[in-house]
């Protein structure tokens, strides 16, 4: 595995058995905060936890917690936040085009109609080229391509050691996303800057996406579009006939 990854034995098992004590409690917090429309600080969320859910969690540790996995209210947050994090969180290419190994490969790419857009994360997997989960929104945001990596994480048994591959999109950078796939023991995998063909299998995937809805349909709206993309992610999994990799 090593030897295909083009790491040591060292980085290799310093990822693939990390557990986070943290993260079982971050997914409360996290469904409080969403709750809350993203405007609870730490004090509320450490309230609510006592008030809805019986369970005494001192503010300092909420607050740590919220801070580890950048979770900021909507009114805290500051211009290009993210930003302050991308040198530290980009991982190394550990697929090196190698597109049949063990290993997801996600993207987020436009759905457009007329002067209206919407936004698709797709998480792909690189052994049966199935489609592990997907999210769509009318919002290109964190939430978005979190959303779709705890869809996956809940469909699947075995995470430890598994690559998860992407480029090097600020939500891909944030600490949250970082830390997610840290306590599942998922590894970090990013194309090289401005270098899509490191990531061609989910790029060539939402090409055909486009190709066979967009084109081949007499679209009135951008909802009818959305509605359209979900009939055929369904009929992509179960019934489409693929080509042999």
């Amino acid at each position: 595995m090593c030897e295909v990854l083009r790491i040591s034995d060292k980085t290799y098992y310093k990822y693939r058995n990390v557990s986070d004590k943290d993260y079982d409690d971050y997914k409360l917090i996290k469904k409080i905060f969403n709750q809350s429309l993203k405007t609870y600080g730490y004090r509320r969320i450490a309230t609510a936890l006592k008030e809805e859910y019986g369970i005494i969690m001192n503010h300092k540790k909420v607050l740590r917690i919220m801070n580890k996995y950048n979770i900021i209210p909507e009114y805290a947050k500051i211009i290009n936040y993210n930003k302050r994090y991308i040198k530290e969180n980009i991982s190394p290419d550990l697929i090196r085009r190698n597109f049949n190994q063990r290993g997801w490969v996600t993207d987020v790419t436009y759905l457009i109609f007329g002067n209206k857009r919407a936004y698709l994360s797709t998480i792909i997997d690189l052994e049966t080229r199935d489609i592990v989960s997907y999210q769509i929104s009318k919002r290109n945001d964190i939430e978005l391509v979190i959303k779709t990596l705890n869809s996956a994480i809940l469909s699947t048994n075995n995470l430890k050691g598994l690559i998860i591959h992407s480029d090097q999109g600020s939500q891909y950078l944030s600490n949250e996303y970082k830390k997610i796939c840290e306590s599942n023991g998922i590894l970090v995998s990013m194309s090289r800057k401005g270098t899509p063909l490191d990531n061609a299998v989910i790029e060539s995937f939402h090409s055909l996406l486009k190709k066979e809805t967009l084109y081949n349909n007499d679209i009135k709206n951008i909802d009818e579009y959305i509605e359209l993309v979900e009939k055929w992610l369904i009929f992509y999994n179960n019934e489409r006939i693929r080509q042999k990799k």
